[in-house]
Parts: structure tokens; sequence; C-alpha cells
């Protein structure tokens, strides 16, 4: 594990020539965030060593470094999940290389199911706080002193001062920005009416395939973190229509500007 982030690290030390504290992780639909870095030096997943390949729709699969509000940033467009086959400790490999390169806040961006009839298509939720439903955790296994803690404390994964930061830049430029509770599943496939049910009952408002593992190893590494999901269609609690691709790509694209705002003015004040 160790060796194989060093690796990549060095690989990646010899493209990019500064430090940077803050990194972006795009989801589903939400490719297009990365086209307001200035400068970009862009590399594909595929070249970097160790690194998998995301295989899942809408994610490019590459690492963008350039400059947005005058800061260094990184982003990473498309993720990696576990419903593409990859262990655990894949999905999360690249968290491990951001934080060896010297990231201290991590943005995260996702697609999500709405669980509650307030958050609807198109809307951008603040997440306070997750339950994993994945079955896993990405912690499992051998613990390095080096990473961090063998028990690392979730009392509070989705760092406040960012969130505040957050919701008074929705408010300066007249956009709402909810707020709810995010369940992630493995997928791939979609989830059943009474699972939908069951998750709502739990005090979920929002669900999805991702995001809570990279949430998990960026605590683990001592990172502050946000995350924001774009609601891409109503949980068929509320209908019995099948969704489709295009019904989530349509709708994370309508969160596009509020999103390209509020990460450009979260890069500025954080």
């Amino acid at each position: 594990m160790l060796n194989k982030i060093d690796n990549a690290v060095h690989f990646l030390r010899e493209k990019i020539n500064f430090k940077t504290e803050i990194a972006l992780i795009l989801g589903t639909g939400l490719n297009t965030i990365a086209e307001i870095i200035k400068n970009p030096i862009i590399i594909s997943y595929s070249e970097i060593p160790g690194f998998p390949v995301s295989t899942a729709p809408m994610h490019k699969g590459k690492l963008i470094v350039g400059n947005i509000q005058n800061k260094e940033i990184i982003i990473m467009q498309g993720r990696l999940h576990f419903y593409e086959g990859y262990s655990m400790n894949d999905v999360v490999f690249p968290i491990r290389v951001l934080r060896a390169l010297g990231v201290k806040k991590l943005i995260l961006t996702n697609a999500s199911g709405s669980l509650n009839k307030e958050l609807l298509p198109g809307d951008l939720i603040l997440i306070e706080d997750h339950i994993n439903l994945m079955g896993t955790n990405p912690l499992i296994g051998e613990n390095f002193e080096e990473l961090g803690p063998r028990f690392p404390s979730m009392n509070e994964p989705y760092d406040k001062k960012m969130r505040d930061i957050a919701i008074s830049i929705s408010k300066e430029n007249n956009f709402d920005l909810k707020t709810g509770v995010y369940v992630a599943v493995s997928g791939p496939s979609l989830e059943t009416k009474a699972e939908c049910l069951m998750m709502a009952k739990m005090g979920a408002d929002l669900v999805g395939m991702s995001t809570v593992p990279e949430v998990i190893v960026g605590i683990h590494s001592g990172m502050k973190i946000l995350a924001i999901s774009a609601v891409t269609n109503l949980s068929n609690i509320f209908h019995s229509e099948p969704h489709t691709q295009e019904e989530i790509n349509k709708n994370a694209a309508k969160a596009r500007i509020n999103l390209e705002n509020l990460i450009i003015n979260l890069i500025k004040k954080i």
C-alpha cells in the first residue's frame, strides 16, 4: 500500500510543479465543472501508476491540475465505484494519493436520488451526515499508522466551518442550498421501493453509490471534507417509472450553474 502510494505521488510530482491543499471530485453528470479551471495540466488515470481506471458512464477518468480563483487545485474528473468491481482499497486509492500530495481540504460532489419529497431534481444538497449501507468499510484490513489511526472518529465527517461558508455563499448568490443525510449503497442496480422506504424511515434524504468510502478515508487521513449532492431523480417512493441515464444526466445539468458558482466561491473562501 505505502509503496503503491509513493509510486503514484512520485509520478505526479514530476508532472505538477506546485503544491495544493484543495481537491475536488466530480460525480456523475458533473464533469463540465472542470472546464472552469485555468492553465490545466490533464493526466489520464491510466497514466498514473497504480491508479484504477474509471469505467462508469459520464466519468472521464482524468486528473486535472490548475488554477481557480488564484488558488491551485486538483480536480478528479470522475471517481471509482465499488460496483465497478474494484476493491475498496482501489476505490479510495486516489484519496490516499491526494493526501500524500498535500491535500488537506476535499470537496466531493455526487448525483443522488431523493428520498425526501422536499428535495427535487436539480436541487443542490449539502450533505450533513451519512449512513453506510454498502456492506463494507474501506478501512477493513491492516491499518498503517502512517496513514491514520485504527479507529477514526466519525462524529463530524462533514466539516461544519466549510458547510457554514457554503450556506453563506448560497444566500449571497440567491440560490437554494438545502441540507440532508446521504445513504450509500453498493449498486449498480437501483433501489427497490421497499428499500427506499426503509432508508427514508432510517433518516436518509438521499441515496447514491459513492462518496462515503472517500469520506471515511479522508477523515482517516486527517482531511477536512465538504460534500454536495445534485438531486438527479425522485426515488420510486414517489412514482413507479423506471429511471434512465438520460434523466439523471439532464437533471445533473440543471444544477450546473449554481454548483459552479458554489465551487468557485468555496475555493476562494476556504
